[in-house]
């Protein structure tokens, strides 16, 4: 799965990727200095420990999700830069009004990509355990269980 793309992207490349994800060929050339940053072993792809040394996600509540949104697709955890961006197409704003949205990027998509932040054990549901245990992530051990039995 991991791809070497230590190289220059070719224009086909990123017109497919611009069509998968609806990111500009711009942004997708943005994208792909700030993979390859990341990618400091220059082996082609990122490993959840390149994840873990990004800065703002190791201060992120959230951050393990967020990394395991990255290489869960991934048989050998291992994220090539066509796999980084369809993660990322999940968090690009679209504006109403424009014809820039993908099949990564609707309103359904961005909803599971969220629900499955909560569903820990990837069951389909979310129970009062994973709800709670998120926000405990989220907000440290601030949340009681009785705030939580409010709220579900």
């Amino acid at each position: 799965m991991g791809v070497n793309y230590s190289r220059a992207l070719r224009e086909d490349e990123i017109a497919e990727m611009a069509t998968d994800t609806g990111f500009s060929a711009r942004q997708i050339t943005r994208l792909y200095s700030r993979y390859s940053t990341l990618d400091k072993a220059n082996k082609g792809y990122l490993t959840r420990e390149d994840f873990e040394h990004i800065p703002e996600l190791a201060i992120n509540p959230l951050g393990d999700r967020i990394i395991e949104a990255f290489v869960e697709g991934s048989q050998d955890q291992q994220v090539n830069f066509r796999q980084f961006v369809s993660v990322l197409a999940r968090f690009r704003p679209v504006k109403k009004g424009t014809s820039n949205q993908s099949a990564l990027n609707t309103k359904e998509e961005k909803l599971k990509f969220a629900f499955n932040m909560y569903d820990l054990d990837r069951d389909g549901k979310i129970s009062a355990q994973e709800l709670t245990e998120v926000l405990k992530m989220m907000v440290g051990s601030n949340v009681s269980p009785e705030q939580v039995s409010v709220c579900c």
